[in-house]
C-alpha cells in the first residue's frame, strides 16, 4: 500500500487508532512531510487554470501532531524557546545547508517545519506556517504571516504586517493561493482561500476575504473569492443596495498594469499612484 493510501485510510479512522497503529504511520508521514519541505508535495495544485486543494496534505499535517509530543525547542542560548510539536525549519541547519538553499533569512524568521522556501527567497522577521509554499525569489517582509497550506509563488513582495491566512479544518477548502509576480501592500489581509491572480498589485490595508466584495470601477462589475490577472486593488466602500445610507467595505479595481507598464514603474511607484 502507498503510503498517500494509508494515510489516507489512516485519517478516516483517526478518533479510534491505537498508539501502536499511530507509531506504525510515523515513516510514512515524516515522509510526507519531508516532501512538502522540498516541495515536493503542494497543499494546492493548479489544473486547467483551477487551484485544487490537495486534501492529502491537510490529513497528513493533522495526523502528524497525533504522532508527536510537545518538546521544548531552542536553536541558541539567546533565542526564545518554543515548546511545540513540530521543530523549527533551520533549526539544526548549518552554513552549508543555507548556501546551498540559496535564500536570506533575517533574525526573527520563523519557519516551521514543513513549509517550502525556494531559492532567492528573502526572509525578513515573520512567521511561515506548516504546509506553506514560498516561491523563488519572493520576499515576505517584516511581521508577515504565510498561514498554514498558503501557497505564495515566484517573484512576489509581501509587504510588512500582510496576514495569508492559513487552513487545516475544513479538509475540503481551498487555501489562499498567491500567484506570481504579485504585490501585497503592508497591513492587508488575504483569507477563505481566495486567489491573487499573477501580476495583481495589492494596495495597502486591503482585506480580502471569501465573501467581500471586489468592484470593478471601470464596469461595475462585482466578483467574489479571485482578484484577476495584473489588478490594481485598493480597499473601498460601497452603499448596502439593502439600506443605502450604511456603507460597506469592498476592494476596488481601479485599473489593469500591462507588462509596458509593469517594465517602466516599480510597484512601489503603482501603488501611489493608485487612485489616480
Amino acid at each position: 500500500m502507498s503510503n498517500r493510501a494509508l494515510i489516507e485510510q489512516a485519517f478516516e479512522r483517526r478518533s479510534q487508532l491505537t498508539s501502536a497503529e499511530l507509531q506504525a504511520l510515523v515513516p510514512a508521514i515524516e515522509d510526507g512531510l519531508g516532501a512538502l519541505e522540498s516541495g515536493e508535495l503542494r497543499a494546492a495544485r493548479l489544473e486547467d487554470g483551477q487551484w485544487v486543494a490537495d486534501t492529502f496534505v491537510k490529513k497528513l499535517i493533522l495526523l502528524s501532531f497525533l504522532t508527536r509530543e510537545n518538546h521544548v525547542g531552542e536553536t541558541a542560548p539567546w533565542r526564545p524557546k518554543s515548546y511545540d510539536k513540530l521543530p523549527l525549519k533551520f533549526e539544526h541547519w548549518d552554513d552549508a545547508a543555507f548556501r546551498d538553499a540559496r535564500i536570506r533569512v533575517v533574525p526573527g524568521a520563523v519557519v516551521r517545519a514543513g513549509a517550502y522556501i525556494a531559492p532567492g527567497a528573502v526572509l525578513m522577521p515573520c512567521f511561515i506556517n506548516i504546509g506553506a509554499y514560498v516561491g523563488e525569489g519572493t520576499m515576505i517582509d517584516t511581521w508577515s504571516t504565510v498561514g498554514s497550506c498558503a501557497q505564495v509563488g515566484a517573484r512576489c513582495h509581501i509587504s510588512g504586517g500582510v496576514g495569508l491566512g492559513g487552513v487545516l479544518e475544513p479538509i475540503g477548502n481551498n487555501p489562499v493561493v498567491i500567484e506570481d509576480n504579485v504585490f501585497i501592500g503592508a497591513r492587508s489581509e488575504v483569507a477563505e482561500g481566495v486567489i491573487v491572480r499573477n501580476g495583481a498589485v495589492i494596495g495597502m490595508g486591503v482585506y480580502l476575504g471569501a465573501s467581500t466584495p471586489i468592484v470593478d470601477r471601470e464596469t461595475g462589475d462585482v466578483r467574489f473569492g479571485e482578484v484577476p490577472a495584473n489588478a490594481v486593488v485598493i480597499a473601498g466602500n460601497r452603499a448596502d443596495p439593502k439600506l443605502p445610507g450604511v456603507s460597506l467595505a469592498c476592494a476596488v479595481i481601479v485599473k489593469y498594469v500591462d507588462e509596458r507598464t509593469r517594465s517602466k514603474t516599480s510597484l512601489n511607484d503603482l501603488v501611489r499612484e493608485l487612485s489616480r
